[in-house]
């Protein structure tokens, strides 16, 4: 048998470059009780970054999974985060140590909104789906599913003192519902488009809705059920927002309500905004005493409103403050935050990789906005489109639109940021003391690294410098541009007139004029060839000393965008434009095999240094490798959530740099883990079959009618697994207790098997409950007979009840008609009772036991419980911010 070839696994290190996802908003929190207004959440990809604005630096990251971060909440208590995910998971993590402890999954895609109650104890989210789902936190379970809007959810909002959700959504709508009934009883059809934003003011009294429009419009909200002291329902006078003059019929229209019991809503006014463009959001500091108005991306300014009603308590005052972002980048989202003194304090995500903090003073007639911090140095403004590694394999050079950047790849800090032109190639001048950039405007540009300075720039080309490459000899460089040339620089030093140091700089010796524009240019590592990509889909091969024509490669259907030639010069691989990746022969340039590498564009391709394995990068956002000498796909590398530009592996072949448009950079690292490609295969079709059987419904539960309300849970490959196990233990069990009737031996095994059957449900309660849901109601019986030996051993009594209530509910027909399973049943009512009162006394009986130690250590001690303690935080906090105010004047 022969030896077989083995490959190693490469997998992701870390994510760094970007400051702030697009997708998703930005909070204010607040970490370990420091001060407020100096921490912000915001979305990097699939992860969350909380940044210190003060120190500009990265102080926590809540890890995610593979799908991108699209809404973030922090808990009214501050101690949590609730995270919304592309394909509609909900996750809620701690601020204190950034460990998951909370996951919910209902949604078909992407959360769109989420809030929490006033109590922090559920959560309201939306998504596209169209779907509202409310969710308990303490118990970890769906409550309900709300169903009535036809389009994606913008907004959802709890009323804090009444049991009341409202929700708007592009459908135009805004619904109203009764939680208590999971029913709405109230649909507001007063926009003519979508409904953007709301914000509820004045103690829940007034609604103020934003949409596609230039209009704000503001609603009265009267609460008609209101008990009086005697019991008598009263009607509570609604006050208007705004005094309305228009005659316009439609506008003074009055929404009316399908249930008036519970409460009216009255247009009162509008705010007409100065710009035309949508609203993106309706933001207000936690009292509702500001709204922070944000315009869709065309507009950077964002007009903030106070809502401090006058006396009359009949107009908004608007102070009209606007926010202006200095750079020309649109601004992505907001959020404000209301400080001691009437200070408030603004944080801005811009659209080009950037945060921005600003604070005025509200009490001011004219507030004017004062930038505080921006946090720039940790990602670039534009797409990254070339990267590069140092020779000693520490340093990665990127560059983009506008900067380049050098990182430390051990600690991922920037060590160097020099402004440039729209960079497309780069390298490492040998010795690692200067770099060269390669710019769209056709420019080679020389910058020297000790100094961050630009040394000379050089007119190289007449058209876009696409590619550059460095000679085998170190000697010097070859460029290949739009302007259908191929040129050959030599490195040299001259003496600087300013200084009169020596300084690097580039000499132009030969040209190779094309007659299609140059899209890669590529050495052999033996100099004796040179590879051209042409416009015309063909790759050209010439003889690098006379210029001399040797092949021609053609056989792609689209351009050659990369190339690369093995270590020992006899292979070439091309990515093209038309999906495919050719591997062809130097010696007589025949294609050994073509194989179609990605769903898109291939966009760059690299061989690992000494090894006839390659790398490939493409639009379709994956990083593949690729075994040049036996054609097989080796591992895919999945984690960027935009087009892959372009990657760079380093010159020892353990790491991977790649960049793509969501502005991140991720670094790959080669481990001592073995790749056994069958099995690759193997988890791949896995995988796949998983996620086409978790796209399937939910069964119905029979009696159960599919109006607005619904089961909040969705099924996944998890709670399709979790019944599996749930089945494969009770035959088990069954099979034991058959065993143990017909040998007459203790039940040792079945027990075992119960012990097994525990392990096995208990998942987390709303998958547990979609488990239960697919189980066939073949294994019913004997899972309830199951359930009653847990309720009279005392075994796990709540979730026990839990699992019992949920199969009466779903399987109640079945199991009322069948004559067997009523002594079951009968038997499971008198056990349940009893063990649910006996927990109940003994919760009780502690419960009074620990209120009667804490009166007598208080009456004792002549203290009351943690108010030392307490007085001891506050007076810390205070000396702290006195010590940050003196630093800060000193500074």
């Amino acid at each position: 048998m022969g030896l077989t070839k083995q490959y190693l696994r490469y997998v992701a290190s870390a994510v760094f470059g970007v400051i702030g996802s697009q997708k998703a908003n930005i909070a204010y929190v607040t970490l370990r009780g420091g001060e407020k207004g100096r921490y912000v959440a915001v979305a990097a990809c699939e992860h969350v970054f909380i940044w210190d604005v003060r120190k500009g630096e990265k102080v926590l990251i809540l890890q995610g999974q593979k799908h991108e971060v699209t809404f973030l909440c922090p808990s009214p208590d501050g101690v949590h985060i609730a995270v919304g995910y592309e394909d509609g998971a909900v996750r809620i993590f701690s601020l204190m140590n950034g460990e998951n402890s909370v996951s919910f999954n209902g949604h078909k895609s992407a959360v769109t909104v989420i809030h929490y109650d006033g109590l922090g104890a559920r959560l309201v989210t939306g998504s596209k789906d169209t779907d509202v789902i409310v969710w308990d936190i303490i118990n970890e379970c769906g409550l309900y599913r709300l169903r009535g809007h036809k389009d994606v959810i913008t907004e959802a909002l709890f009323l804090k003192d009444k049991n009341l959700l409202v929700t708007s959504s592009k459908d135009s709508f805004v619904k109203w519902w009764d939680l208590d009934t999971q029913h709405c009883f109230k649909t507001m059809v007063g926009h003519r488009s979508e409904v953007w934003g709301m914000v509820l003011l004045n103690q829940e009294n007034r609604l103020l809705t934003g949409s596609a429009d230039s209009e704000l419009r503001a609603w009265d909200i009267d609460y008609l059920q209101e008990e009086k002291a005697d019991g008598e329902p009263r009607v509570k006078k609604g006050k208007t927002l705004l005094d309305d003059d228009d005659d316009d019929d439609e506008d003074n229209e009055e929404v009316e309500s399908l249930d008036e019991r519970i409460l009216s809503c009255k247009k009162a006014g509008s705010i007409l905004r100065e710009a035309r463009d949508r609203v993106v959001s309706l933001i207000t500091d936690t009292k509702a005493r500001v709204i922070a108005c944000h315009v869709s991306p065309q507009m950077s300014p964002s007009s903030l409103c106070g809502a401090q009603s006058e006396s009359t308590n009949r107009e908004l005052r608007s102070t009209n403050a606007e926010t202006h972002s200095p750079p020309p980048s649109p601004l992505r989202w907001v959020d404000c935050l209301m400080c001691v003194g009437g200070e408030l304090k603004i944080v801005l995500l811009l659209q080009n990789n950037t945060i921005e903090t600003y604070s005025l003073k509200t009490s001011d007639k004219t507030p004017t906005a004062n930038k505080t911090a921006r946090l720039t140095l940790g990602g670039h403004r534009t797409a990254v489109r070339t990267l590069a590694f140092s020779s000693d394999n520490l340093a990665i050079l990127s560059a983009s639109g506008d900067t380049v950047k050098v990182w430390n790849r051990s600690t991922l800090q920037v060590i160097r940021t020099m402004a440039c032109e729209y960079a497309l190639c780069s390298l490492f001048v040998p010795g690692d003391r200067q770099i060269i950039l390669g710019t769209k405007s056709g420019k080679l540009q020389i910058f020297e690294l000790a100094s961050g300075s630009l040394l000379e720039t050089v007119d190289a080309h007449d058209g876009a410098l696409w590619s550059l490459c460095l000679a085998p000899d170190q000697r010097g460089i070859v460029t290949g541009s739009a302007d259908k040339t191929v040129k050959f620089w030599d490195f040299e030093l001259v003496t600087d007139q300013g200084t009169g140091q020596k300084r690097l700089t580039l000499k132009h010796t030969r040209t190779l004029q094309l007659e299609e524009d140059v899209l890669c240019v590529k050495f052999s590592p033996d100099h004796r060839l040179l590879a051209v990509s042409l416009l015309d889909c063909t790759v050209k091969i010439f003889f690098t000393d006379t210029l001399k024509f040797f092949l021609s490669l053609y056989g792609h259907k689209l351009p050659v965008l990369c190339l690369d030639i093995s270590h020992d010069n006899t292979l070439i691989a091309t990515g093209s434009a038309d999906r495919n990746v050719k591997i062809w022969g130097l010696d007589f340039g025949d294609c050994h095999r073509s194989m179609f590498a990605h769903d898109d564009s291939v966009m760059f391709l690299q061989f690992v240094p000494k090894t006839h394995l390659f790398f490939t990068a493409g639009k379709d956002k994956k990083i593949k490798q690729w075994d040049a000498d036996k054609f097989e796909h080796i591992q895919t590398l999945e984690g960027h959530h935009r087009e892959v530009w372009c990657l760079t592996i380093s010159p020892n072949g353990d790491h991977i740099v790649s960049s793509s448009h969501d502005k991140s950079l991720r670094l790959w690292e080669r481990t001592r883990e073995p790749i056994i490609l069958e099995e690759e295969r193997e988890m791949e079709r896995e995988a796949e079959f998983e996620e086409s059987m978790a796209k399937g419904d939910v069964p119905v539960v029979p009696g159960e009618t599919q109006g607005e309300a619904a089961p909040a849970g969705k099924k996944t490959a998890d709670t399709v697994k979790a019944a599996e196990r749930i089945m494969e233990a009770l035959e088990l069990y069954k099979e034991e207790t058959r065993k143990m009737e017909e040998h007459k031996y203790a039940c040792v095994n079945a027990g075992k098997e119960v012990e097994t059957l525990s392990s096995n449900i208990t998942p987390p309660v709303l998958e547990l409950e979609v488990s239960l849901l697919v189980l066939p109601f073949s294994y019913v019986p004997e899972l309830l007979k199951l359930l009653n030996s847990y309720i009279q051993q005392g075994l796990e009594v709540e979730l026990v009840c839990r699992c019992l209530f949920f199969l009466l509910r779903i399987h109640f027909g079945q199991i009322s008609s069948n004559q067997m399973l009523l002594s079951v049943i009968d038997e499971l009512r008198d056990n349940t009772l009893s063990k649910v009162r006996e927990i109940r006394d003994v919760m009780g009986f502690n419960s009074a036991a620990l209120q009667f130690l804490q009166r007598e250590i208080e009456k004792k001690e002549d203290v009351v419980f943690f108010a030392e303690a307490t007085g001891q935080l506050e007076k810390k906090k205070k000396r702290r911010r006195k010590r940050e105010r003196v630093v800060l004047t000193i500074a």
